[in-house]
């Protein structure tokens, strides 16, 4: 007979991970709690009504990455997940009133290439040939534990001499991956383009979400990481979700719930209670208190080791090494309702037109991402951020009234640490300043704002629990990525804590709405159980 407050498994968030992790457990015949410290499930994957009548993304805003085998496994589709197909996936505009689109049909999009150059449609298919070989080499890695360097154990040894021996077949590929990991996204690209316009495009997949600009080695990795999902047979391509993304955090919460995982919001865990080096509950900061054999936590690493655990349970050169992993955010998240579409200079017209369907890109030039880089790294707001804007009421009419529509804008660079100011003080700075450049593209849209909400990487931080605004979890470079995520000798999301394990974004394989890295931690806690 189970007490009420006694569990196999109990879960610290409900962001998708964790609800991914609770999912396969529950599937499995655990008893499964996952704790929630918001009033709403999700975490930084949720829809929510921050302005009356609108169902805004607040933070995550278009879906590639989930896996599908999660998708399949938990029956997502059964339970309200559906992605939307945009096309074109996204238009690019620019201040001399030129554009182009990237749409689905492979050969509509050559052609737009070819407008800019001839030479760079000739290198476009070798481009995505390249792109293709190294994601089917690394995709299967992506639903495998990464292998641990410092492992002595025959069946973990015998993995990597596998591993080693797979290597050996495709050396190509391998150096192709190596160089992604270790060139700029402007180096990178350099190799292919000669198109300003289309490069600043393409780069801007390369720092979304990173504390990097586009001439920092490893953001081609970045760039990488995001081109590697797929929309209906499409890799690349991103999707709207029907009822925002938090839609995909429902599906996996009416899946779990049907396994028996219990959820509780508003339960904000204080500590995670080790007694003789083994986790064995959680506390709450209400007071209460739950049980069980395993705890996992879809927190990030440092808000999970530095803040719910007692430092007496940890050895200091692990502490030492959690300090030293990298969550330093650069991302804005701007939303405004809008009244009417916005009609953009160089592609005018207030009617819905392709123009309004995808991802919309503000980027100027290689240059312009590299000088707004170039403010935030010496701790201030870009002077003229990069803008990446989307407008899912385009296409999904369930997530707003009639005539009125949501713009969900992305934004680099706003660091999380300012030298010489607050956000308190920066963020209407700020938002003023955002509004400004998209005037220039879309002139009089001002007078089409509804309504404004706005998150800072503090608010991030604040409100969501990202450490230091991180939307990953932690940042994905190389030395932080692999065996290395979170910290060498602990990347197979058992922690050194006996029952505590990780199953969040900053766990391989990283960050984005993938679902991976609760799967893979479901996995290791099922097969030493």
């Amino acid at each position: 007979m189970y007490s009420p407050s006694h569990y196999d498994v109990i879960v610290i968030g409900a962001g998708h991970n964790g609800l991914v992790t609770a999912a396969y457990l529950s599937k499995a015949g655990k008893r499964v709690l996952v704790l929630e410290r918001r009033s709403v499930v999700g975490g930084a994957c949720v829809t929510e009504e921050v302005i009356p009548g609108f169902k805004i993304s607040t933070t995550s805003y278009v879906c590639s990455l989930l896996r599908p085998e999660i998708i399949h496994d938990l029956e997502l589709k059964k339970f309200g997940f559906k992605l939307l197909v945009r096309d074109p996936s996204s238009v690019s505009l620019f201040p001399d009133q030129d554009h182009f689109y990237f749409w689905r049909d492979p050969q509509k999009t050559l052609d737009e290439i070819r407008k800019l150059s001839k030479k760079d449609a000739e290198n476009w298919q070798r481009y995505g040939k390249d792109l293709e070989e190294v994601a089917r080499f690394v995709e299967p890695l992506m639903m495998k534990s990464p292998l641990n360097s410092q492992t002595r154990k025959i069946r973990e040894l015998i993995e990597m001499a596998k591993m080693g021996l797979s290597l050996r077949k495709a050396p190509k590929t391998l150096a192709k991956l190596m160089r992604l990991f270790s060139m700029s996204v402007k180096d990178f690209l350099d190799l292919y383009f000669e198109s300003e316009k289309l490069k600043a495009t393409l780069a801007t997949d390369g720092v979304i979400g990173a504390y990097a600009g586009p001439y920092y080695p490893g953001t081609a990795y970045v760039l990488f990481h995001h081109v590697m999902g797929e929309t209906e047979g499409v890799r690349g391509s991103w999707a709207y979700v029907e009822g925002g993304m938090g839609a995909v955090s429902q599906a996996l919460l009416k899946s779990a719930k049907r396994f028996g995982v219990e959820v509780m919001t508003q339960a904000d865990v204080l500590e995670i209670l080790v007694k003789e080096g083994r986790a064995y509950g959680v506390a709450l900061k209400d007071g209460r208190e739950f049980y069980a054999k395993v705890i996992a936590s879809n927190a990030d690493p440092k808000r999970t080791f530095l803040k719910m655990v007692d430092p007496a349970h940890l050895s200091s050169e692990f502490i030492f090494e959690i300090e030293k992993f990298k969550c330093r955010g650069a991302t804005f998240k701007l939303n405004l309702i809008l009244d009417g579409l916005p009609n953009w200079k160089a592609i005018p017209g207030r009617q819905l037109g392709p123009q309004h369907r995808g991802t919309i890109h503000l980027t100027p030039s290689m240059d312009y991402l590299e000088q707004a880089w170039d403010d935030a790294k010496y701790g201030k707001p870009s002077q003229s951020p990069m803008l990446e804007c989307t407008l899912p009421t385009s296409v999904d009419r369930t997530i707003a009234p009639e005539g009125k529509h949501i713009m969900g804008m992305f934004i680099q660079y706003a660091p999380y640490d300012l030298k010489e100011s607050t956000w308190d003080i920066e963020k209407p700075r700020f938002i003023e300043r955002c509004l400004s450049l998209l005037e220039e593209y879309a002139p009089h849209i001002r007078d089409q704002i509804e309504g404004i909400h706005a998150l800072s990487p503090w608010d991030l931080e604040q409100d969501y629990g990202l450490t230091g605004g991180n939307i990953f979890h932690g940042e994905m470079t190389l030395d932080q990525m692999l065996f290395m995520r979170p910290v060498s000798g602990w990347s197979r999301y058992q922690t050194p804590l006996d029952g505590l394990y990780g199953c969040g974004s900053g766990a391989h394989p990283g960050g984005g709405v993938l679902g991976a890295p609760g799967y893979l931690a479901a996995q290791a806690i099922l097969a030493r159980s």
